[in-house]
């Protein structure tokens, strides 16, 4: 059977979109690994959407917190709000007391990524307090560390992540991922999913 991946995710402008839709062809790109993307729910209503400007949601399913119990591995993303990951997401895991109860997601590795308004807005403390959410699930983290390369010690050009996960700044909205994001957040997909192949294996 293949090993599945989640790519996760919420985005509200397109930027944590964009990342996503690049983890999952990285992911994708491991031999017998199925990767998919979801969407968390939406929380506030259209009204509102409408006057933050915020565009129409891509065609990824929502997903529901017991179809997280199918996957073997994912890589979960969101922007930030204030440092930390967006209340959408957090409402979303916070609807994920029933799989905490049972340990249905323990042992599974998770990785994240991120983006922020700004280079101070938060990337690290987003991953590090996100960590928070898979501890209490027994889940394993996943951080992509200095795999990437020399692509972690750009220091030309402005370019998002860190060794815990792809990011991308989203400045005032109209700043998209660059190559390099974009790049790196292909090497996160490619290289989460490889290990969550290998743990699948050694557990089968």
């Amino acid at each position: 059977m293949a090993t599945k991946v989640y790519i996760v995710y919420y985005s509200m402008y397109g930027h944590v979109e964009k990342l996503a839709e690049e983890i999952r062809k990285g992911a994708a790109s491991v031999e017998g690994v199925e990767a998919k993307l979801w969407q968390v729910p939406e929380t506030l209503p259209e009204e509102a959407l409408s006057k933050m400007s915020a565009p129409p949601k891509s065609e990824s399913p929502i997903i529901t917190p017991n179809e997280l119990t199918e996957a073997d591995g994912f890589v979960f993303g969101f922007p930030t709000r204030f440092g930390m990951m967006a209340a959408q997401f957090k409402a979303f895991l916070d609807a994920t007391g029933g799989l905490w109860r049972t340990q249905s997601l323990a042992g599974k590795p998770a990785g994240i990524f991120y983006s922020t308004g700004s280079q101070g807005g938060g990337q690290e403390t987003t991953a590090l307090t996100a960590i928070t959410q898979l501890v209490h699930h027994g889940m394993l983290f996943v951080p992509i560390g200095y795999t990437f390369g020399a692509g972690m010690f750009e220091m030309e050009y402005v370019k998002g992540g860190s060794p815990y996960g792809a990011g991308t700044f989203a400045g005032d909205g109209s700043r998209q991922p660059t190559e390099l994001e974009l790049q790196q957040a292909f090497h996160q997909g490619k290289y989460i999913a490889t290990i969550t192949k290998k743990l699948k294996g050694s557990t089968a």
